[in-house]
């Protein structure tokens, strides 16, 4: 009886959807019937005949998951069950504690408490181990699982238990609240009145954020600014325009969008009076810098309003929209390209002609196009946007990425802060030779089978000469450049000393000054920022790279 009042309500749905999509489609309508009455047949005899019980909503899920996914990654369901990503993705808010986590063995950690939030207001510290949430463990679950357990609506209580170094476990009460990430987690002046904001998402309060720190800065007479868009991968479009808006006067297109649907098909102008239209801007992009992050570097270049800095960005020039579905569900789909403008689409993947299965590929060179600038520079199309001065981010080396993938710099630094009630201020906090000799010791004492990538590599041509028969001829050789080249972790600790010690400082300035105190700290070593200021401080370069 179950079974056929389920197919019932799924033959009349499908029903329901076929008229729908005949009405809408009628150029392929047989196509669009044909494929909703098979899905329809097959989901009949699965229900029927399938030797196990069917969840049907798990099907329906990865069902439309998997037509999803073959479209593009920024076409997608929102499950009643998981419609807090989506809210958290357009607001920023969601209801819980307010800290992120990180898992390091079988438990997940506190990495970092958003400062004011009722994690950092209850006492929770980076480095607590989660033993228990609600009295149930925590032990081998997933980060998202614990994340879930930490969250709820806001008035909850939620009870922790964790457990801290030097302290043994603690119970910790935490009355959940209504959390924002912020926006903007840091603006202020940091130079000879250069000011510098940090954007990091676009949500709906995005360009208020940036409008109180332009203001503020101003008010200490701030001559020149810096806009951060590093890793940022943006958001909501229009908060992208009205943050353009404060730089460029009314009526100035900042993007337009062309779909396939021409209502889509809409030119985004300047709606206010600007508030810093003559101020020297620069612009520092990455590439985890996308969409909405390239609408605001793309449409000021194009302007030749700032003078954009980094590495070339992500390159998306998709546009989507959220449609709501029944029971709670939502889906974003993406309606159409955008265009800054010169008339260039950032657009670097091509996801709608290729075939099913396959994996996009770039634009070939031969398709991109150049456009020019307001003041006649050249800009290519297709790429992401390409910074007016380019600097390359340096790799990692081997030996400072293995320290942070088995979290030595974060199990250091908990060490560190339950030793140290105090440290000197974020922006002057260094580590002296006395402590970058423990942390040199803490890492020997670590275990860490460190090997450079010469030394690996012999390995390998060791492993193959072997296979073949060979090693015998080449065995002195290869033992005389093993020993040449063979790692040694504490002559590379001294040599990679700068870097390591960035990375260290950065974490341990964290524990005492949270995210604030990262950004702040990051201004003595950052490559970028440091061009930005010098670019920013001189006039005649700035304009000659705008060509005014």
């Amino acid at each position: 009886m179950n079974c056929k009042k389920t197919l019932a309500k799924a033959i009349f749905f499908s029903t329901t959807l076929l008229f729908s999509f005949v009405s809408k489609a009628q150029s392929n309508g047989f196509e669009v019937i044909k494929s909703l009455e098979l899905m329809d047949q097959i989901y009949e005899n699965l229900e029927l005949y399938f030797v196990d019980e069917l969840q049907p909503g798990k099907l329906s899920k990865v069902a439309i998951d998997a037509m999803l996914k073959e479209l593009d990654p920024y076409t997608v369901y929102y499950h009643e069950s998981n419609i807090e990503d989506y809210r958290l993705m357009t607001t920023g808010q969601y209801g819980g504690i307010g800290s992120l986590i990180k898992k390091i063995d079988d438990y997940t950690y506190i990495s970092e408490p958003y400062e004011g939030n009722p994690a950092q207001k209850s006492g929770l510290m980076a480095g607590d181990k989660i033993v228990e949430v609600d009295g149930k463990t925590m032990s081998k679950k997933t980060t998202d699982q614990v994340s879930d357990a930490l969250k709820g609506p806001k008035g909850t209580v939620v009870k922790i238990l964790v457990e801290r170094l030097n302290e043994g476990r603690k119970l910790i009460e935490i009355t959940r609240d209504e959390i924002k990430i912020p926006d903007v987690p840091y603006y202020g002046l940091i130079k000879d009145k250069i000011g510098y904001i940090s954007l990091n998402s676009f949500t709906q309060t995005a360009a208020e954020d940036v409008k109180k720190g332009i203001i503020a800065m101003q008010k200490d007479s701030m001559k020149q600014l810096i806009l951060d868009l590093r890793g940022n991968g943006g958001g909501l479009l229009i908060e992208a325009v009205k943050i353009v808006n404060f730089f460029v006067p009314r009526d100035q297109v900042v993007v337009f969008t062309k779909g396939r649907v021409k209502e889509e098909n809409h030119v985004y102008k300047t709606m206010e009076e600007p508030i810093a239209l003559d101020i020297p801007l620069i612009v520092l992009i990455d590439e985890g810098s996308a969409s909405a992050s390239e609408i605001v570097a793309g449409s000021l270049q194009d302007l030749d309003r700032a003078v954009i800095i980094g590495e070339q960005s992500y390159g998306k020039g998709l546009v989507q929209r959220t449609y709501d579905l029944k029971y709670g569900s939502k889906v974003k789909i993406t309606i159409a390209k955008y265009y800054t403008p010169s008339g260039r689409c950032v657009q670097r993947l091509e996801y709608y002609d290729k075939e099913a299965g396959t994996k996009p590929k770039d634009i070939p060179d031969s398709l991109l196009q150049i456009f020019k600038t307001k003041n006649g520079r050249e800009v290519v199309d297709g790429r992401g946007i390409d910074p007016d001065l380019s600097l390359k981010k340096e790799d990692l080396s081997r030996l400072a990425t293995l320290l942070f993938i088995k979290n030595i710099f974060f199990n250091y630094a908990t060490e560190y802060h339950a030793s140290n009630k105090e440290i000197s201020g974020a922006n002057n906090f260094h580590l002296s030779d006395a402590e970058y000799l423990v942390f040199k010791n803490y890492v020997a004492n670590a275990k860490l089978n460190y090997t450079s990538l010469a030394e690996e590599s012999l390995t390998k041509l060791k492993d193959a000469a072997e296979k073949e028969g060979v090693f015998e001829d080449i065995k002195m050789e290869y033992e005389n450049t093993l020993v040449k080249v063979r790692a040694n972790q504490e002559a590379d600790l001294e040599k990679r000393r700068d870097e390591i010690t960035e990375l260290l400082e950065s974490e341990i300035v964290s524990r005492y000054y949270y995210q604030k105190g990262r950004t702040i700290n990051s201004f003595q070593h950052d490559p970028v920022v440091v061009k930005a200021i010098e670019t920013a401080g001189n006039v005649n370069a700035y304009n000659a790279i705008l060509k005014k």
